[in-house]
């Protein structure tokens, strides 16, 4: 669900590569052990993907950063309060590897990922 004024933009998840292994063989994933836990897949915006990144990825090897375009996901996706009462993205229901736009390695310097300049 979009809300209203909220400008439409490309939203992020960070893979661990046997996550992105498995998600590439079976063509749709329920997300990671947090997001199944939880009952949603977590997503970043641009603006909170480092700080995600950080906070839950510094050090890990082999990280896959993918791109979806929100407006693909319909109904089942809602922005949220999470972190420092920000909105994030959650869907609720599985993600279809057809509804990644991209998805490129992150590489690491000094335990941090280093990001695309332009991710969109």
């Amino acid at each position: 669900m979009l809300i209203i004024g909220m400008k439409r933009q490309m939203i992020y998840k960070l893979f661990k590569k046997n996550e992105w292994e498995t998600l590439k063989e079976a063509t749709e994933t329920s997300g990671a052990p947090i997001d199944i836990k939880d009952g949603y897949i977590h997503f970043s915006t641009e603006k909170q993907l480092k700080e995600t990144a950080k906070k839950y990825f510094t050090g890990v090897e082999d990280l896959f950063l993918a791109a979806i375009d929100e407006t693909k996901l319909g109904k089942d996706l809602f922005w949220e309060p999470a972190r420092n009462n920000d909105l994030f993205p959650h869907l609720y229901r599985k993600l279809k590897l057809s509804e990644i736009v991209w998805c490129k390695r992150l590489f690491l310097k000094n335990n941090l990922h280093i990001f695309p300049d332009n991710l969109s």
